[in-house]
């Protein structure tokens, strides 16, 4: 699927994570691929953190939201299948694999949720599952 396609298909389309139920990750997806950067912040704790590639981290649902709406234009999501696993701390781990495209390329990416009991993103790591060579190999000219 390329990126124009998967746009037209993900503002009305309900995300379907196999292996994934908690709400909070699908609508994670939903509103990033809407560009609804304020709402994907939102999902997040008060002291949430965000740790995009190649970037420290980002914390609190402002400066999530500023960084999405800086980097995140035209990035649609695709998350394909995930596990969830119950932490010691009741808090709740989900990775999620699939990819990201861009405008130049598309990408493998895994998706590491902390999820607290209330189901606020108490941290988010997005690991791009390709070496640099790789991503320079994909880029459009």
């Amino acid at each position: 699927m390329t990126a124009a396609e998967l746009k037209a298909t993900t503002k009305t389309e309900e995300f379907s994570i196999e292996g994934i139920t908690e709400t909070t990750i699908a609508r994670y997806f939903q509103t990033l691929n809407a560009g609804e950067f304020t709402a994907t912040a939102a999902l997040f704790a008060e002291d949430g953190i965000m740790y995009p590639p190649f970037e420290s981290g980002f914390v609190g649902p402002d400066a999530i939201a500023t960084y999405l709406e800086q980097e995140a234009q035209g990035i649609k999501a695709e998350p394909q299948r995930g596990i969830t696993e119950i932490l010691p701390n009741a808090q709740i781990q989900v990775q999620v694999a699939g990819k990201a495209f861009t405008s130049w390329c598309g990408v493998n990416v895994l998706w590491l949720f902390i999820l607290n009991q209330q189901r606020q993103i108490v941290e988010t790591r997005i690991k791009l599952l390709a070496s640099p060579q790789e991503l320079l190999a994909m880029r459009r000219d």
